[in-house]
């Protein structure tokens, strides 16, 4: 399709335009979506900051899909017990894999220079979970013979980064948050050819702690100057990275702008707020959701995390909070 060869070819320049025209055709053909907009009586949106932008909420309670299509996967969060989880209706696993793999190799270049190690061990649980199907596929692509996933064998996983280590290969070690600090108390080890990369997930195994808290941890831990992060969602196709401290990047087709608490429909490019995000890849389900994650975005398009909104669930993948 014409809007999907746009998508991941796009400039910054004519990102405002495809997304406008990206939107009138979500309005067009996915019921929910038209039935919001209408409720905010915005139909023609002058710039990206007028277009409404769908609650996260309802990928809960409603079935997200731009035209009619049976889809090759559904997604679903990892939430908690007694959390309503989210599902993602996907039409193509193509376009994800497109998705994550540009997006990949713009922040770290080819899955083929990595030994590229899985430590998410909850998530590998669940057969519906982006997070296991994107990291399946790079640790593929990489090609290497120890790149793969990792329960809770801890000490195999640090025999085999210690092998790695003296080999100076470089290796990057995606985990969630649990796993990452159970590891780097029972096996801490000086790293100098590892990235780590935190995905959030606490999943009621321990105490929530603020990501500054939990980067200079795995920081000294592993002697290492920075902890790399990457901030997904279920309810996406796309996501950005973090090289440290926390700040994260967008890939070209996503954006992330900022809207007021008390007034929602306040949408602005920069600031404090709650967290919108603009996913193009997004073109069968909704490509602009409203967030419920509390940061602050940058002139130049980068923002943090800074917490979740009060009385929203906690979600198995979910960043962590101050």
């Amino acid at each position: 399709m014409e809007l999907l060869n746009k998508i991941f070819s796009i400039s910054e320049s004519s990102f405002s335009a495809l997304a406008n025209e990206i939107f009138q055709f979500q309005y067009a053909n996915n019921i929910v979506y038209a039935q919001w907009v209408d409720l905010t009586g915005n139909k023609n949106a002058a710039s990206i900051e007028k277009i409404p932008f769908l609650p996260i909420s309802f990928f809960k309670s409603k079935t997200i899909t731009t035209t009619s299509f049976q889809p090759e996967a559904v997604f679903e969060s990892s939430g908690t017990t007694g959390t309503i989880n989210s599902r993602h209706w996907v039409k193509s696993i193509a376009i994800y894999e497109e998705s994550f793999l540009k997006a990949f190799e713009q922040f770290y270049g080819s899955p083929k220079n990595w030994c590229i190690i899985g430590l998410l061990p909850a998530y590998l649980e669940r057969p519906n979970s982006s997070l296991v199907t994107m990291v399946d596929a790079l640790i593929k692509l990489s090609n290497h013979p120890q790149s793969g996933f990792y329960l809770y064998n801890y000490a195999q996983l640090a025999a085999t980064l210690k092998a790695l280590e003296a080999a100076e290969q470089p290796v990057l070690l995606i985990g969630v948050t649990f796993a990452l600090l159970d590891f780097a108390e029972q096996y801490p080890q000086p790293l100098k050819h590892t990235v780590i990369m935190e995905t959030g997930g606490m999943k009621g195994r321990r105490k929530e702690i603020t990501r500054e808290a939990l980067h200079q941890t795995l920081m000294a831990a592993f002697n290492l100057p920075a902890i790399h992060a990457e901030y997904g969602m279920t309810e996406l196709l796309s996501q950005a990275y973090s090289k440290g401290r926390g700040r994260f990047y967008c890939p070209p087709w996503m954006r992330v702008l900022v809207r007021d608490e008390d007034d929602p429909l306040q949408i602005k490019a920069s600031g404090e707020g709650i967290l919108n995000i603009i996913d193009l890849a997004n073109l069968y389900s909704c490509s602009f959701i409203a967030t419920e994650d509390v940061g602050k975005v940058y002139d130049d398009g980068s923002f943090e995390v800074l917490g979740r909104l009060d009385n929203s669930d906690i979600r198995g993948c979910s960043l962590l909070v101050t």
